[in-house]
């Protein structure tokens, strides 16, 4: 089925700089780009630094930083919470004076009062583009708390506001914000916001159906460009996790993803990260390097000593190119050939104990007769 365009469409990215860049995040970001991309919509990039205790700008870096790096640009931000607390105010106030809101003395905590919104309890029902139709009883929520104080908001006051505010339309998202969405849509409906349509996608799982966490493995992007992993490579995988393209072709441009991306053919089911696919994900791409790039991205991973033979015998590199990258699927991997003595040959002349050059009974003058016709053997193979 073709895409229909939508219009008007402004999503979000809104990571909390509470730790690196995850894999799933920037999975998620990728899917808000895409979607804003493909519809000539905007993307805005919301950091939701609320929990001063828990966010470091080191990890808001980290975040801008790979971002950048996996090309995924945004129109609108960085855009911080905790710079918009009088906006989060202003409609604490106005939510206690309509009674969506009141005031709770509090028995037990370390807070003597918070803010609680008033619970309507009722049925909600909500269509998720990936998961069709959605129902809740609120009840079961009771009456949340949405503000430790007027100057202190919670996450999902916040997140509703702001979302109002910026005019968002889609919410595209982890499959763990589903629980988040009722109160929400409670939060808008007190505020007078418009209802924006929900994408809840898959959770990137690892090969035993388990959340993906540090235990797998790399997690963080900023690992993998450790590793030696292309941008491109990282993009293509994580554009097929959860996503059916239609057809048997896997390796995608970004452009070529703006191009295909469609939101209903975003899958269910949980997306398994499998490191050999995205291996070979990023060997294709290291076949498709221009030759330029291809020696920069060998020399950034080499050894001093090696990188300086290279730069200095341009003709043993261009030999070496090939050999090299037949062998790796990653750059990274190229710093385990040097350390395991692989690339020695090409730079050292090796050295062997004479006494292994007889072979068994024979003597040292048969070995030496072998040995001169070997070399006359080796003379006669053409140079590539």
């Amino acid at each position: 089925m073709e895409h229909k365009a939508e219009k008007n469409v402004v999503v979000r990215f809104p990571p909390s700089p509470t730790g690196f860049l995850h894999i799933g995040r920037a999975r998620t970001a990728l899917f808000n780009f895409l979607f804003a991309r493909q519809n000539k919509g905007k993307l805005v990039f919301r950091i939701e630094d609320t929990d001063s205790e828990r966010s470091k700008k080191e990890y808001e870096a980290d975040i801008i930083e790979n971002l950048k790096w996996l090309g995924i640009t945004y129109d609108e931000g960085p855009v911080r919470q905790s710079e918009r607390s009088n906006l989060y105010k202003d409609h604490l106030k106005k939510m206690v004076e309509s009674g969506h809101a009141y005031i709770s003395k509090e028995t037990e905590g370390e807070r003597g009062e918070v803010i609680r919104f008033k619970n309507p309890n009722k049925k909600i029902t909500f269509t998720d583009l990936v998961r069709g139709e959605i129902e809740f009883d609120t009840t079961d929520l009771k009456d949340f708390v949405i503000a430790k104080s007027l100057e202190e908001p919670l996450y999902h006051l916040a997140v509703v506001v702001d979302d109002y505010l910026m005019g968002i339309t889609h919410i595209i998202r982890g499959e763990d914000g589903i629980s988040n969405t009722p109160r929400q849509i409670l939060i808008q409906e007190a505020i007078g916001a418009p209802r924006p349509l929900y994408a809840h996608i898959p959770l990137i799982l690892a090969p035993d159906r388990s959340k993906l966490s540090g235990r797998h493995g790399a997690v963080s992007v900023i690992e993998y460009k450790k590793q030696g992993y292309l941008p491109e490579a990282i993009v293509n995988y994580l554009a097929l996790l959860g996503l059916n393209p239609g057809n048997d072709v896997e390796i995608f441009s970004m452009q070529e993803l703006i191009e295909k991306f469609n939101i209903d053919k975003v899958q269910k089911s949980g997306a398994i990260f499998n490191v050999e696919k995205l291996n070979w994900v990023n060997k294709e791409w290291i076949k498709k390097l221009p030759k330029a790039k291809l020696c920069d991205s060998i020399l950034e991973f080499v050894p001093q000593k090696i990188k300086e033979n290279l730069k200095n015998n341009q003709e043993l590199f261009r030999k070496l190119i090939p050999i090299i990258t037949e062998r790796i699927h990653t750059f990274g991997e190229i710093r385990a050939m040097a350390e395991s003595g692989e690339l020695d040959y090409y730079f050292d002349e090796p050295v062997y104990p004479k006494e292994k050059l007889i072979w068994k009974e024979s003597s040292a003058e048969t070995a030496k007769t072998n040995l001169e016709k070997i070399s006359g053997m080796l003379k006669e193979i053409p140079q590539a």
